[in-house]
């Protein structure tokens, strides 16, 4: 590939496929004269694990003359991150503001722990404006960044300025869907006009979504031989006006072998299945579709187990206690040798899709709802991830072959039935879909072969061809219409708020805000824009104690649980932070139009003078919980606990 264009890469889980983007940026950044990195991940949390791998690769890097390089977290919690927050320190004092996904800035006041900044990194103080924020010369944030320079917005040209002179890196691009999709599609275009090298990573990719991407950023051309290769894995490259080419690269000997077995979605069951499973001990990750799945199935399994051997694992935490969570659960289950140790008995974690990506944990046994068969496959990644012992030895005797467990199904029907949670966040297409490609090993118990069987797995699944026994058809027929309207619903939708195509060169830009979206920057409206979900709400939590005060949470740790929050006066700045790492995103149940309003309406009669003030606190919509961590919001009672997050029921 002499000349920098789209490079995609394709590889299993763990196998380094970060490291291999840093390496191509910085070929793609010698051969184009770009400045600068943008890292662009799916959440605030991958961006967050992202951070300091992009800090250790800057200091390996080669700088002239003690050259400073301006680095960014792009995202809200920005400042709340520690080796963001020491870069802050590190600037003298400097004023540096948090920004938002989105872009939207409060400034941000460093405690006074003076440190004498490197001589290569700094996070730039003249760039806390929302505005400027993505001139920073290298910045790991969300996606959501490089998707705004599709959407008809205001300050539209300095977002593509901010990307055009950078190596453009996205990770996880499996993840998003058709509306997102469309987004970045057109983003995609600009930067292959702008002859801006981007880098897509994937750990599982189908064909056609390949070739979307290789189109959208080559602009046309002969592509064929990128959506005909499904060998695995794969380096897919890419330059406009030049033939494509793909690579198989040999894969390493880390190869695995799966079982899949079906599991009725019956808890009795399960608890019963994982009782003899764990006899001798071992650790086993039981993944759900949703939060509500996840605490009922910890709650049946304490019963059996423990408190002490089940840990829950979802969105719906405070920031502060996620990270604690995601912090204990690598020492716990990370790797050999870098984790503080296995529990010694049987220990089960229950989780959302959290546990999907990001977290470099080893579970002797999975078990999982049924989903996407690619994010299934992502699921395995975790499971005999790393070796212990020689042929697995130091797993229990029973555990030392590599099984996934697929229930959230009823599969004594004709056509399996998902559970309905998994249908409303997957749609029941795609399941249906996964259940045809996986029937092969789940009847004849033939192991799932990783990495060779992934895009075998994955472009069965996505082709349009048949899938399943032929009694499933009729089923499969009308999922697919329903599925493929919402595909055209999200793409039409879209459109709307989408720039125009590349023009020709010294083509106006006229037009580019008349959708009416507004400034992304400021807006709910525009925000949503690049997502296809329902806008969230977010609160930071504190509580009201039995004398009737008010203090931040009593569990945080590092001295800042219980700290008083007068209302009659600014809250010290430890005590402001403290409330600002306790922030929450409320459950979908809030983000229907008429609850959500109800919702803001009862927040903002909380109201107090004093705390906009404070740089943590201003505009910031508060959620009062009792001394007994429970409050009732919008028709919901909301109950909150460390161990299990947020659980909401009705009134």
């Amino acid at each position: 590939m002499a000349e920098p264009g789209l490079m995609v890469i394709e590889a299993p889980m763990g196998e380094g496929k970060t490291e291999a983007a840093l390496a191509v940026a910085e070929v793609f950044a010698a051969r184009s004269g770009a400045g600068g990195v943008f890292f662009a991940l799916p959440t605030m949390a991958t961006g967050n694990a992202m951070f300091p791998r992009l800090l250790d690769w800057l200091g390996r890097l080669p700088v002239e003359g003690g050259e400073r390089l301006s680095v960014l977290l792009a995202h809200s919690k920005a400042a709340l991150n520690e080796r963001f927050a020491e870069l802050v320190r590190a600037g003298r004092g400097r004023v540096v503001a948090a920004v938002d996904v989105d872009g939207e800035a409060g400034e941000w006041r460093p405690s006074e722990d003076r440190r004498l900044a490197s001589a290569e990194l700094v996070a730039h103080s003249w760039l806390r404006g929302r505005k400027k924020a993505m001139l920073s010369s290298f910045v790991a944030g969300t996606v959501d960044q490089l998707l705004f320079a599709g959407l008809k917005s205001r300050h539209l040209a300095l977002r593509h300025l901010a990307v055009a002179g950078k190596v453009v890196v996205i990770d996880e691009v499996h993840a998003y869907d058709t509306y997102m999709s469309s987004y970045l599609d057109r983003a995609l275009s600009w930067l292959g006009a702008y002859r801006v090298p981007v880098v897509v990573l994937s750990a599982t990719l189908p064909a056609g979504r390949r070739r979307e991407l290789a189109e959208a950023y080559a602009g046309g051309g002969d592509l064929a031989s990128v959506s005909s290769v499904e060998g695995y894995p794969l380096l897919t490259a890419v330059v406009a006006g030049q033939l494509a080419r793909v690579v198989l690269p040999a894969a390493s000997n880390r190869g695995a072998e799966v079982t899949v077995e079906r599991l009725n979605d019956d808890l009795t069951v399960l608890v019963d299945r994982l009782v003899a499973e764990l006899a001798d001990g071992g650790c086993v990750l039981v993944v759900r579709n949703t939060v509500k799945r996840v605490l009922q199935t910890a709650k049946a399994l304490r019963a059996k187990f423990g408190d002490a051997n089940v840990t829950v694992a979802h969105s719906s935490f405070l920031d502060a206690d996620r990270a604690v969570k995601d912090a204990a659960l690598l020492g716990r289950f990370g790797p050999p040798g870098k984790s503080v140790g296995r529990p010694a008995g049987p220990h089960v974690v229950v989780a959302s899709q959290v546990a999907e990506q990001s977290l470099d944990v080893d579970f002797d046994l999975l078990v999982s709802d049924l989903c996407p068969v690619d994010l299934l496959l992502q699921r395995m990644g975790r499971l005999h991830r790393h070796q212990r012992g020689g042929g697995q030895a130091d797993r229990p005797v029973g555990l030392r072959t590599a099984r996934c467990l697929v229930t959230g199904v009823d599969w004594s029907e004709r056509v399996p039935v998902p559970v309905r949670g998994s249908v409303a966040v997957y749609g029941l297409y795609p399941l249906l879909r996964s259940a045809a490609v996986l029937l092969p090993h789940l009847e004849q118990r033939r192991p799932v072969r990783l990495p060779q069987d992934i895009s075998l797995l994955v472009q069965g699944a996505y082709r349009s061809g048949p899938a399943g026994p032929g009694e499933w058809a009729e089923a499969m027929a009308g999922a697919r219409q329903r599925h493929e309207e919402h595909q055209a619903d999200q793409a039409s939708r879209a459109d709307v708020f989408r720039i125009e195509e590349v023009g020709k060169a010294g083509r106006p830009l006229f037009g580019w805000v008349a959708a009416g979206a507004g400034d992304a920057d400021e807006t709910r409206a525009g925000r949503a824009q690049v997502r296809d979900g329902r806008q969230s709400l977010e609160v930071v939590v504190v509580q009201r104690r039995v004398d009737g005060s008010l203090a931040t949470v009593p569990w945080l740790g590092e001295g800042l649980g219980g700290l008083p929050l007068p209302v009659d006066a600014e809250p010290s700045p430890k005590a402001a932070r403290a409330v600002a790492k306790c922030g929450l995103r409320l459950p979908i149940q809030f983000s229907y139009t008429e609850v959500m309003d109800r919702a803001i309406g009862e927040l903002e009669e909380f109201y107090v003078p004093a705390w906009q003030r404070s740089p943590w606190l201003a505009g910031q919509l508060i959620l009062v919980l009792d001394a007994d961590c429970q409050t009732h919001l919008a028709g919901y009672a909301l109950r909150y606990s460390p161990d299990d997050g947020l659980e909401v029921t009705s009134a």
